[in-house]
């Protein structure tokens, strides 16, 4: 297809705003690593918590609800929906425990929690096995999911003639080079401006995306086709507009209300969300996720930006991409399920006039690229901080170890596009990522408050799940697979831990004075610190935790409902919302920020 000079215009002005923002941060970023990985310590919880929400919003993102919404309904999107609990988790009883550490990178945790080789081995093994290997393969999938809305945009493009080149025996095709120019973009504003210019441009794209995708939604269901929402229900069986899964004896089936089998159900809503590690939704906070809780301006703000993002990622975003989907439905029932997900481009590029399409585009752009920014600097800060630096080189001065930072960012944007190269589906890689971290979940979220766990627990619930999956996957599907992966590496990890030393007591005191965390499990050690005031009233955050679960739960289902047309529950729903999000302001508003939980 051909875009009009206004689509182009549009675009081009993203692109040369974007890069504006990244020269404008550059002299600020090049102070120091705390600068560039951690704005200084400084970011605003608005800020930090809208630059989580972008990193979120792919690419590959509203394919893949399009691709859920045309198997399952509505309710499919529990898949991911279930991983809200572990979210609320993470704000109530990890966000200020994170920003209080004052650390780089929470890969930097493994060495004041724990003591010895074995740690600074843990804080070495994670910054490449997440820096590096894990990091390539999820930038692997959002390039994929580029790629994905390239071809379906312009099926015949060349790239200087060429439908493709072999490089170093990697296939690369016209679409994937030019995701290749898009990223180097993007890795070069990252490079430039550090966390203070991606957070920033996090926003700004986020806001554009938000925009782009609300515009498509309104439009696509207001075309003739569709005849609004009351001809889109008409169009479209009942059950796909369910917002619950129904739980029984049948396998999940297509073409009907989204059914699991009772195991599926238990390993979806009972296990994922606390047990696997999963980029922006690991047990206990992690990744870029805790990057940004350790970048707040203090742990208020920290909560804050946490809070929001859990609000804004699961009750505020996904309706746009879902009412595109079911129209996408209608508009194309021909297409195999395989390539459901490229109707969500085909609504865009069939229905949208000049103008709007190079918004659109831009806002796909804007998706990927935040995404992207954040994956290279948080990847670059665990292969800088915590592993050339921290095993390397320590001496070198903090101009030094920026410029090796810029570098680093480059070399794992190369990298990640060869990974992009010999992929095929995006969903492969995501269940192979949940597979290989189920069982971690449980130690992360115990580290904080349990004194006995080492960091040989770490590392064998890291190994455990690797060991046991070639075994098992040939005979069960995901995500059965989970139980038989949490349960083996559960029993590793809990053997091992009893089978090794304890943590130093010295390295527990000093880690207990900077945090002190509270709770029974760490009574050996806080009665040798009767000094230290300790975090208590976990009965009250507990409180808050499912408060925060209601909240996100009622407002989503609210949400839906009035775009439905059922307004009267709608609001019944957000009534719901509210009062819980009262209890949650009620008890904020008596904490004692900086200080401890009272």
């Amino acid at each position: 297809m051909n875009l009009s000079v206004l689509d182009w215009t549009i675009i081009v002005i993203y692109f040369v705003f974007s890069l504006s923002i990244a020269v404008y941060f550059y002299r600020r970023a090049s102070k120091n690593t705390s600068e560039f990985f951690l704005t200084g310590r400084n970011l605003p919880w608005y800020i930090a918590g809208t630059t989580m929400v972008a990193t979120t919003f792919a690419a590959d993102t509203p394919l893949a609800i399009t691709e859920l919404v045309a198997k399952n309904g509505i309710a499919g999107n529990w898949l991911w929906w279930n991983m809200l609990f572990g979210g609320m988790l993470t704000v109530f009883f990890f966000a200020r425990l994170w920003r209080r550490a004052g650390i780089m990178t929470d890969v930097e945790f493994a060495e004041i929690r724990y003591s010895g080789k074995p740690a600074a081995f843990l804080r070495g093994f994670r910054a490449i096995y997440l820096g590096l290997l894990m990091n390539i393969v999820i930038m692997g999938w959002v390039n994929l999911a580029m790629v994905k809305i390239l071809t379906v945009m312009f099926p015949d493009l060349t790239f200087f003639g060429l439908n493709g080149v072999s490089i170093l025996g990697f296939q690369f095709s016209a679409q994937l080079l030019v995701v290749g120019i898009i990223m180097l973009i993007v890795a070069v504003y990252a490079s430039l401006s550090g966390l203070w210019g991606v957070s920033i441009t996090d926003a700004f794209q986020f806001v554009m995306a938000m925009a782009g995708t609300i515009i498509l939604a309104v439009i696509a269901v207001n075309i003739p086709e569709i005849g609004g929402v009351t001809g889109l229900k008409e169009k479209l069986p009942e059950w796909v507009f369910q917002f619950t899964p129904a739980v029984g004896n049948s396998h999940t089936t297509v073409g009907g209300v989204f059914s699991m089998t009772l195991t599926a159900f238990i390993a979806y809503i009972g296990v994922q969300w606390w047990a696997s590690w999963y980029p922006g939704a690991e047990p206990g906070g992690g990744g870029y996720v805790a990057q940004r809780m350790m970048s707040a301006k203090d742990e208020k703000h920290s909560l804050l930006a946490t809070l929001w993002f859990i609000i804004a990622h699961y009750a505020i975003r996904p309706w746009p991409w879902i009412m595109v989907a079911l129209v996408s439905l209608v508009l194309y029932p021909d297409l195999d399920m395989a390539h459901k997900g490229e109707g969500f481009v085909m609504v865009m590029r069939d229905y949208l006039p000049s103008g709007l399409l190079g918004l659109l585009l831009a806002a796909f752009l804007a998706a990927y690229m935040s995404t992207i920014s954040t994956q290279l600097n948080w990847g670059t800060s665990y292969i800088v901080n915590d592993f050339y630096r921290r095993f390397f080189r320590k001496s070198g001065d903090e101009k030094y170890y920026v410029r090796i930072s810029r570098i680093t960012t480059i070399l794992i944007m190369i990298l990640s596009l060869i990974v992009t190269s010999k992929m095929d589906r995006i969903s492969d890689a995501w269940a192979f990522i949940l597979e290989a971290s189920a069982g971690i979940g449980i130690v992360l979220i115990l580290r904080w408050f349990w004194w006995r766990i080492n960091a040989w627990s770490e590392i064998s619930a890291m190994i455990a799940p690797l060991i046991i999956l070639p075994f098992i996957k040939p005979f069960v599907e995901f995500p059965n697979t989970l139980f038989f992966i949490v349960g083996w590496s559960s029993i590793v990890w809990l053997t091992v831990t009893f089978m090794t030393a304890p943590t130093h007591e010295k390295t527990l005191i000093s880690f207990y004075e900077r945090i002190h965390p509270g709770g029974v499990l760490w009574k050996p050690i806080s009665d040798k610190l009767p000094h230290v005031k300790s975090d208590t009233g976990y009965t009250q955050l507990f409180i808050d935790w499912v408060a925060g679960c209601i909240l996100v739960i009622f407002s989503l289902f609210g949400f839906g409902k009035i775009i439905l047309g059922e307004q009267g529950t709608g609001f019944l729903f957000l009534f719901i919302a509210g009062c819980a999000g009262f209890v949650i302001y009620w008890h904020l508003s008596k904490m004692e920020w900086g200080k401890v939980l009272q």
